[in-house]
């Protein structure tokens, strides 16, 4: 057995600073010594966070969670078995998902050919009821996955097999093939370990509306319609979060997030229009994290429905799209031009094939090759909640008129839209997407893999997916990113998609909050984060 031992590392709070942690839950300090005086030895009160969101969730179960703030109220109430470290980049700390740490598992062992992975917890963890965090309870939460309707996928991405309970404290894991995304997969909230005995006296809805984990915060409401509220595990077990609370406020209009963060009278907002970054960063009183993204917006056309079966076509919606307006009119900067299928920062990343630009002499000749010399027109299917898809929207269909070729935008409230997107039945759309694995197959995989859960725009090609499959099985690092890159170039050539932008993730926050570090999905995390004077 090749032998992996990574051991927790338990760090004092006041080295907690942005950039300075060694994974995302750092320790808090220690008590003081016996024998001082009490007044000037007494713990300080705690600071309360707020938070501006702007969606109030779906569900609190980590294995049906997927989106953003369902995943932020999981990752404050939860532990996984791994986590990430945190690097420092350009003065930004944001986590390094190639950088596996310990969590509730101490170590970890591999067998030879990487398919068999012998997990040892950590003892003396308790969820938050007392129940002790035991082998048992990993593979009830693992065997909850492999059956819930949105993580089953993940579960199948992740190429796992069976798990076995070995005795109180080591789970096996075995894979049915070498897989180089496991770990970090393991990391994400959809693999939260849960507190079993609790679930089963409670009964199997109980996870929907409530919390059974054994993670840093507290869930002690949620009501999607005005707020949630956390607050501190005292005895967590790498020690009481610095915040006494947190509380999410749900403000679905961003122009009030804006405001209430401008006020002061929430100390973090997410989802900042682009707009209004240049005013906030002139409030002496905060900080405007702008951090490049796996966020990523499309133009989807479903390569099943006439005239977007003709990859001509397809390319010639390429050429007419208005990209300096859209990073500049819409976005203010705070996006850059995508040109591959999967985002600029990930590893592996390519641009081979890629060749478009704004050329609507070049859009028109592709028409015709293709046997539309005199327009089309085509359904445009645009969900609410988003401001710059319906700029970006306007823009394209304005561009796409010079061309002779009538874009018929229909709206749709964002519920109706994600399930209509979901019949892949829909002609064409804008849609985003974040890849919470910074890693090529976990993209394509999702996306434009043959089989991907998804792949709406039915996206079909044999090399493509064979390139995918060899990809997924291969460990070395250098031949796997060579085959995705090969992927990459096809898909871009045939166009499924007009690439659009890669998002900035930006999050207003007033000065006296350090320890915040971005991650991939985009989540924050509470446990790091403490409040100054």
């Amino acid at each position: 057995m090749k032998k992996v031992k990574l051991l927790s590392t338990l760090v004092a709070f006041s080295i907690m600073l942005a950039g300075c942690a060694s994974s995302a839950n750092p320790q808090t300090p220690a008590a003081t010594s016996a024998g001082t005086d009490t007044a000037a030895t007494a713990a300080p009160v705690k600071k309360n966070l707020t938070v501006a969101y702007s969606e109030g969730g779906t569900t609190l179960d980590p294995a049906e969670a997927n989106d953003l703030t369902s995943d932020t109220l999981v990752l404050a109430a939860y532990d996984q078995l791994v986590t990430y470290g945190i690097k420092t980049e350009n003065g930004a700390s944001i986590a390094n998902t190639e950088d596996i740490k310990p969590m509730l598992a101490e170590s970890w062992e591999v067998n030879a050919d990487n398919t068999v992975y012998t997990f040892k917890l950590k003892s003396g963890v308790s969820f938050q009821s007392g129940n002790p965090v035991d082998a048992e309870a990993v593979a009830y939460s693992f065997e909850r996955v492999a059956k819930s309707s949105s993580g089953s996928f993940l579960y199948g991405m992740a190429s796992i097999k069976s798990v076995t309970v070995k005795d109180a404290s080591t789970v096996e894991v075995t894979l049915t093939n070498a897989n180089h995304n496991f770990l970090q997969i393991l990391a994400m909230y959809t693999f939260s370990i849960v507190d079993q005995k609790t679930v089963e006296t409670q009964g199997a809805d109980y996870l929907k509306t409530n919390a059974a984990g054994s993670g840093p915060f507290k869930l002690t409401k949620w009501d999607p319609a005005t707020e949630a509220v956390f607050t501190a595990n005292d005895s967590y077990w790498q020690g009481a979060p610095s915040l006494g609370k947190v509380t999410l406020k749900f403000t679905k209009e961003a122009s009030n997030r804006v405001l209430l963060l401008g006020k002061g009278d929430v100390d973090m907002a997410i989802e900042i229009p682009p707009k209004d970054v240049s005013t906030l960063e002139t409030n002496k009183a905060l900080t405007v994290a702008s951090n490049a993204s796996n966020r990523i917006l499309f133009f989807a056309m479903n390569n099943k429905v006439k005239p977007f079966d003709n990859v001509k076509v397809r390319q010639a919606i390429n050429y007419a799209i208005p990209y300096d307006q859209l990073l500049s009119g819409v976005m203010y900067g705070q996006a850059k031009q995508m040109k591959s299928a999967v985002a600029s920062n990930t590893p592996g990343f390519t641009d081979a094939g890629y060749v478009y630009e704004y050329n609507l002499d070049k859009a028109k000749a592709l028409l015709k090759e293709a046997g539309y010399e005199k327009g089309f027109d085509f359904d445009f299917t645009l969900g609410s909640g988003f401001d710059d898809w319906e700029d970006d929207a306007v823009l394209i269909q304005a561009e796409l008129a010079k061309i002779g070729v009538n874009m018929k935008i229909n709206k749709l409230a964002r519920a109706q839209f994600l399930e209509q997107q979901k019949t892949n039945n829909l002609t064409s759309y804008i849609s985003k997407w974040t890849s919470f694995v910074n890693d090529p197959g976990y993209h394509l995989g999702f996306l434009l893999y043959g089989k991907g859960s998804s792949n709406y725009i039915n996206y079909q090609n044999a090399e493509v997916d064979k390139l995918w499959e060899q990809a997924n099985l291969e460990t070395d690092t250098a031949k796997r990113t060579e085959l995705y890159k090969q992927a990459q170039e096809i898909i871009t050539t045939e166009a499924p998609w007009a690439y659009l932008y890669e998002y900035n993730r930006i999050v207003g926050m007033s000065n006296k909050i350090s320890g915040y570090a971005f991650y991939p999905d985009e989540v924050i995390r509470f446990y790091p984060l403490s409040i100054t004077e």
